[in-house]
């Protein structure tokens, strides 16, 4: 087994759609970044990544790469699900921390724990997606971001 832990944070702009996990979260700002600036999934890509030793997401997806604008992080996280079977892992699972003062993001979890699952190619109940404030305090806060904490555990072999 191992073990991955994924940390992210984009700004909040206006302008944008707020993407979190693949599912689009009604607010009237979105997360600044180079492709659809998904903080969750990019935390769990990156605590996959991690846990794996295949480096970081801006290695395998370079926010300098064009072909990255814009793009869907469900797809890229995808990608990663596939590397990691070229190296013989699978997902054990995922506990996923957002931390955002607003919008309140409860009613969206199981839609994000849905889509997260059939992206890893694993149960939903592998899947844990949780939510918390920082009682105003910081940037996320002062609603200037939003932040995401992952940790991962890999197994060796495919998915059973």
């Amino acid at each position: 087994m191992r073990i991955g832990h994924g940390y992210d944070a984009h700004r909040l702009t206006e302008g944008r759609a707020l993407i979190l996990g693949g599912v689009s979260i009604p607010f009237e700002r979105g997360l600044l970044g180079h492709s659809d600036a998904d903080v969750l999934t990019h935390a769990v890509i990156d605590a996959l990544l991690g846990a794996a030793a295949l480096g970081d997401i801006g290695k395998l997806f370079p926010d300098s790469d064009p072909a990255y604008e814009g793009a869907d992080s469900i797809c890229l996280l995808e990608r990663v699900i596939e590397l990691l079977r070229q190296h013989n892992l699978s997902v054990g699972n995922l506990d996923v921390t957002v931390v955002a003062q607003r919008p309140k993001l409860a009613a969206y979890i199981p839609a994000m724990r849905g889509r997260l699952a059939k992206a890893c190619q694993t149960e939903i109940g592998s899947v844990s997606v949780k939510a918390t404030t920082e009682e105003g305090m910081g940037y996320t806060g002062r609603q200037e971001g939003i932040a995401c904490h992952c940790v991962c555990l890999l197994k060796e072999g495919a998915q059973e």
